[in-house]
């Protein structure tokens, strides 16, 4: 089975496009029309995302974590492997497909994860569960789209302006941190980022560990001087 096969597929909400599962031989991908949003090939970066965030939450054992995306579970997966027992995260998924198949064809992938008592699995945008409560996460990880942009869907555009990074910022505790995974550079929005007062690392990370396009990660942390909330 060398070519991608058809698994399934799945409404994407607010669009007419679909989420199809592929599968061949050597792995799954997840696609919009003909642009691979995520591969169980390359995920490194995925990864990267929780676990550099997570690098930074070892002073709080209670940690409360938003991750925006289920995907193929990798980022969720590393939250869970880098937070203490007593961490909560909450996940968004826009797509429903997505989570039956994080319990079904890809239930190889999430080892459990959605079964951890630690997990709650909202299928809304997360836009909307950001808007919900003020100083509510110490983070939020964001890996809706290709970039920050919405590429996907045009709503998702909403979460990456000046508007949609105060909410965040609003959303956050003092200290919180606002990862957000892109498959490319982009300067503007680190200036956005920065303009609306969160403190920036830039990170550049292979998709596949040692091989692969270089992603990007962003890390925007919310100043402890009374700047964010909480």
């Amino acid at each position: 089975m060398n070519d991608w096969i058809q698994r399934d597929v799945g409404a994407v909400p607010g669009t007419p496009e679909t989420m199809r599962l592929m599968q061949r031989s050597d792995g799954f991908t997840i696609m919009v029309g003909k642009v691979e949003l995520m591969s169980d090939l390359l995920c490194a970066s995925e990864r990267a995302l929780a676990t550099l965030a997570c690098e930074r939450l070892r002073d709080r054992p209670a940690a409360r974590m938003l991750i925006g995306g289920l995907g193929m579970g990798f980022t969720l997966r590393a939250a869970l492997d880098g937070l203490g027992p007593q961490a909560n995260v909450v996940v968004s998924e826009l797509v429903p497909a997505v989570a039956t198949w994080a319990r079904g064809p890809l239930a190889h992938l999430f080892e459990g994860a959605l079964d951890d008592p630690r997990v709650a699995l909202r299928l809304e945008d997360v836009n909307r569960i950001i808007q919900e409560t003020p100083a509510a996460y110490d983070a939020i990880l964001l890996d809706v789209d290709n970039g920050p942009e919405g590429a996907t869907r045009r709503q998702n555009s909403r979460l990456y302006d000046e508007w949609g990074l105060k909410r965040a910022r609003w959303a956050l505790r003092s200290g919180g941190i606002l990862a957000v995974w892109s498959g490319h550079p982009d300067r503007k929005f680190k200036a956005r980022l920065k303009r609306v007062g969160f403190s920036v690392e830039e990170i550049r990370i292979r998709s596949n560990v040692d091989s692969g396009r270089r992603h990007v990660l962003w890390l925007a942390t919310v100043e402890t001087d009374g700047l964010g909330a909480g």
